[in-house]
């Protein structure tokens, strides 16, 4: 049987609503357009901002026109989910406590690729189940994708001073995942920037790694040197990491627009295993089983064990000077890596330990 050629005005809004029903917080539709963000990304990457993330520039321009990524893609359905767990802690009591190990509060719950590309998917049946067959890809920060450029061009928010997707009613604690379609929906048009004269992000920055309005040097980034750097954290750094051990929010705690945060409400994000304010030694004793088994289902676990140790070594380093921290430290001098070796000797040299 001949299916009608759908309304994709109607089909557009549907879609808007089937998503608010599968657990997102807004969706958005853009089209491929990215001319003005590509001419960016291609600055930022001539600049070396992108530090060893050479998957940044190994795509090529597939990451600012998607349809060379999927051919036949006409649209992008752009998905937002806020991720801030109502029973975490106070994140600054525990960035003011350097006994506790500081955690990006993105991940503290379940991996995010898995709960919204679970989403995605669903959403993508219930068009299909409306439509018939349909060209379609789920994307979740696994790809060469812009994802910000998108949802900002989608009307999900506009792209703040720090470089992170900013909304007026829910601040920036969200993630967003997206669906590249050959659907010909109904566009939305993108909000104005609302940053305005602000510039607490730039101020806050513990290594000043944004280095103006709307540039961020990576290299300079404490969410690079804990996640995404595999060798050692430039010592220049190691200071003001304090103790930050897996990622950094404070260009987002202190942006005036997160007082409008909006928690989630999903059991996914739920803080996992106490790490929303764990103790430093506690963690280092950790071994590799332990961490494995702490992490399972956990976006922390990408790191790995020895980068884990890595960071924490900095954070004791950074830690008040106790018998506890020294002995903590002194157990792991002789560890099998040299990466961690060489950061528990710079630990124990700030404590005078040595």
């Amino acid at each position: 049987m001949h299916r009608p050629s759908p309304n994709f005005s109607e089909l557009t809004q549907q879609i808007k609503s089937w998503g608010v029903e599968l657990g997102f917080d807004a969706v958005g539709i853009t089209n491929t357009e990215l001319d003005e963000h590509e001419t960016r990304l291609m600055n930022w990457l001539d600049a070396g901002h992108h530090g060893e993330m050479h998957y940044m520039s190994k795509h090529g321009t597939k990451r600012s026109q998607p349809e060379k990524l999927i051919p036949g893609t006409l649209r992008i359905i752009s998905t937002r989910i806020n991720y801030q767990a109502p029973d975490a802690k106070n994140e600054e009591e525990v960035l003011n406590n350097n006994n506790q190990a500081y955690i990006s509060r993105y991940a503290l719950g379940r991996d995010y690729h898995k709960v919204i590309r679970k989403r995605l998917q669903k959403l993508a049946d219930r068009i299909e189940k409306e439509v018939g067959p349909f060209g379609y890809r789920a994307f979740v920060d696994s790809a060469p994708v812009l994802e910000k450029a998108l949802a900002e061009k989608a009307g999900l928010g506009w792209i703040g001073k720090h470089t992170n997707l900013i909304n007026r009613e829910c601040g920036s604690w969200f993630f967003l995942g997206e669906l590249y379609t050959d659907l010909p929906l109904s566009l939305d048009k993108p909000i104005e920037n609302h940053c305005g004269t602000c510039h607490a992000c730039i101020d806050v920055c513990p290594t000043q790694a944004i280095i103006g309005p709307y540039k961020l040097d990576a290299r300079r980034c404490i969410s690079y040197h804990t996640i995404e750097l595999k060798e050692a954290i430039p010592i220049e750094f190691r200071q003001a990491m304090g103790n930050r051990i897996y990622g950094c929010d404070d260009c987002q705690l202190y942006c005036p627009w997160n007082r409008f945060e909006k928690k989630s409400q999903l059991v996914d994000f739920a803080v996992r295993n106490n790490l929303d304010a764990p103790n430093l030694v506690d963690l280092f004793n950790w071994s590799e089983q332990d961490f494995l088994k702490n992490t399972e289902g956990s976006a922390i676990r990408r790191i790995g064990y020895e980068c884990w140790q890595r960071n924490i070594a900095v954070a004791l380093g950074n830690a008040p000077r106790s018998q506890a921290t020294i002995n903590s430290l002194k157990e792991k001098q002789n560890h099998p890596s040299e990466l961690v070796r060489e950061h528990v000797h710079w630990a124990l040299e700030q404590h005078g330990a040595l």
